[in-house]
């Protein structure tokens, strides 16, 4: 039966415990006796002894299988649907999840929408279930760590009805650390109902580069000493629930101009500057004692003479993550299927070098098979010691345990029932993106707008594709949201170029209303976001914009007379933001980044910590 089926958990997707311990071949009681136990799991956590016992009898191949975390295509790990069966044999060469832990062994397992791996809470929960069963069930069998990038806000792999948090530069602009805290509980918590124990969040890296393409509003700010604090309290929300967070991207991606997906950055920073504006989040994320750090793909000369990613830099992730910043716990890649990592060297050298620099799991190499071969090619040839992947493997297994998964890798539907996306986490986030929402300009005390005098209200502009699981598409989200609190609104998507046509069309609807909001997204000097919004100005009727992405925005349009910054097009964010302008909630955000004037960018228009109130 498949593990997605509908039928019991009990008797289907979640074996007994009897079950358990028999699958496991021994595993469990070789770990049972001794050690302490875990504060927020109550899952045992054994001595190394123990677990050297485990790594003993393991082959090198399965060792070597310890060292990855694969993608996987599919909603089962035994049944899933023809296309992604066809999808795993092209790049995999396995046709389930149940299929690669058997092939290959592999310690850990990463969840992507894009792959269906997270088509609904039930199904997500047994899908862990059915890999843990098929892993547990293989001779000398060992639970998977199952992993995500769920950071919230544009990056999101769980959608609703799992509860999702605004993102991290709106945490920023909200400046709690209770907030950044309880954003990691309640994460967390549903993460663990569903069978993820390790997430790749929060970002660490400190965004001092307004033109930067991949990091941006994923980042808590641009000011070290107020990230590093939120990045701590986000650590220990996940702490407290029992899931393994992940700081990144070491040693910090926040100054660039160029994504590692498509090519491979370079940092510029002197080792004074990166000690004053990169260091600190990642120093106080070791301090908060988190469970792993994830490396960027970047070079950073003044940390490695040699110019090599970060990943694969032995100076930088052994010379100083482990040595100078004292950090024993798990270092995993950043995805190697990446550009920025695969630009100097080959597929087949990349794993190894980045064993070779200190990196102990290896996530997501574009094959497998390639990856998988050399790491093992490369111990028989004795370029790696098989004591060198014993050590990371030692700390996997630690974070295994620390996590409950030798205690009991399984969840339960009733689990999933009662913890995800349940009232008080759903009103949590809305609380959390209302501290973060931020009023840039207000002049004439324009907003909160009335249902009075302005009851007939036009949305229009950009409607990205929205992030995982919302509803989407913003101008509709704000439209419905506005309804809700009084107002007739309207949505009319204009989207981020748009075009001469479609800007009269806006512009004729603007006729029949008593105001318009515009939500606009990365305008530039040239864009036509920037014509959208001047010709609306020239209707005469009042005109609220709201930045859906980043908040430099405000800086190419000077005329707009009220301007709030959601930093993001999530439902929450862009709910939260409705609500300011209706009054509904006073606007508390200040701007956790600097906004450099359009014409001047040596020049700020908004220093950090600008936010207006009402």
């Amino acid at each position: 039966m498949p593990d997605s089926s509908p039928g019991s958990m009990a008797s289907t997707a979640r074996p007994s415990r009897r079950t358990v311990l028999a699958a496991t071949a021994g595993v469990t009681s070789v770990l049972a006796a001794g050690g302490t136990v875990h504060a927020a799991t109550g899952a045992h956590r054994p001595d190394d002894r123990k677990l050297r016992a485990l790594i003993s009898r393991m082959t090198l191949e399965e060792k070597v299988g310890q060292l990855f975390v694969m993608r996987v295509y599919g909603h089962s790990a035994t049944d899933p649907d023809q296309a992604d069966i066809d999808a795993n044999l092209s790049e995999i060469g396995v046709r389930t999840a149940a299929e690669l832990v058997a092939k290959y062994r592999v310690g850990g397992i990463i969840y992507f929408a894009w792959a269906h791996n997270t088509r609904d809470p039930h199904q997500i929960a047994d899908l862990s279930n059915g890999i843990q069963k098929a892993s547990l069930g293989l001779p000398r069998g060992l639970p998977v760590l199952i992993s995500t990038d769920q950071e919230h806000g544009i990056v999101a792999r769980v959608g609703a009805p799992a509860t999702l948090m605004p993102g991290a530069m709106n945490v920023g602009a909200g400046g709690s650390r209770s907030d950044a805290r309880n954003l990691g509980r309640v994460a967390g918590r549903e993460l663990r109902a569903l069978g993820i124990r390790q997430n790749y969040s929060p970002v660490a890296d400190v965004n001092v580069n307004p033109a930067n393409p991949v990091i941006g509003v994923r980042s808590f700010g641009s000011e070290p000493d107020a990230v590093a604090e939120l990045v701590a309290a986000e650590v220990k929300g996940y702490e407290s629930s029992g899931v393994a967070a992940t700081a990144k991207h070491f040693p910090g991606h926040g100054d660039t101009t160029t994504d590692s997906h498509e090519a491979l950055p370079t940092i510029h920073h002197t080792r004074e500057q990166w000690e004053e504006l990169d260091a600190p989040p990642f120093r106080a994320a070791v301090a908060a004692g988190i469970d792993s750090i994830m490396t960027a793909h970047i070079v950073v000369p003044a940390l490695d003479a040699a110019e090599d990613p970060a990943t694969l830099s032995h100076p930088i992730l052994t010379g100083i993550l482990r040595e100078e910043l004292g950090y024993d716990g798990v270092v995993v890649t950043d995805s190697l299927g990446m550009e920025g990592v695969r630009t100097k060297y080959g597929d087949d050298r990349v794993p190894v070098l980045a064993l070779k620099a200190g990196v102990d799991q290896l996530l997501n190499p574009p094959s497998l098979d390639v990856a998988w071969n050399a790491v093992l090619q490369a111990v028989r040839d004795g370029e790696l010691t098989e004591a060198r992947l014993d050590e990371s493997i030692l700390r996997v297994l630690r974070l295994k345990a620390r996590l409950g998964l030798f205690d009991d890798p399984y969840v339960s539907r009733a689990g999933v029932d009662r913890v995800v996306g349940t009232r008080s986490h759903l009103a949590a986030a809305d609380r959390i993106a209302e501290h973060g929402t931020t009023l840039l300009v207000n002049e004439g005390g324009l907003l909160p707008l009335s249902r009075r005098r302005t009851p007939k209200v036009l949305v229009v502009g950009a409607d990205p594709a929205s992030p995982s699981g919302t509803t989407g598409p913003p101008t509709g989200v704000l439209a419905d949201a506005l309804t809700e609190l009084g107002f007739t609104a309207t949505a009319l998507s204009t989207g981020t170029a748009p075009s001469a046509a479609t800007i009269a069309k806006a512009v004729a609807a603007a006729g029949d209303v008593d105001a318009v909001v515009v939500g606009t997204y990365n305008v530039t000097a040239s864009s036509s976001q920037k014509t959208l919004v001047e010709q609306l100005l020239a209707t005469g009727k009042p005109v609220v914009a709201v930045a859906i992405r980043n908040p430099y925005d405000v800086a190419h349009l000077p005329g707009v007379k009220a301007f709030l910054a959601s930093y993001s097009w999530t439902d929450v964010e862009v709910r939260a933001a409705a609500r300011a302008i209706a009054g509904k909630v006073r606007p508390r955000g200040t701007l956790p980044v600097p906004v450099q004037r359009a014409d001047d960018p040596t020049a700020v228009l908004y220093p950090v910590g600008h936010g207006l109130r009402y």
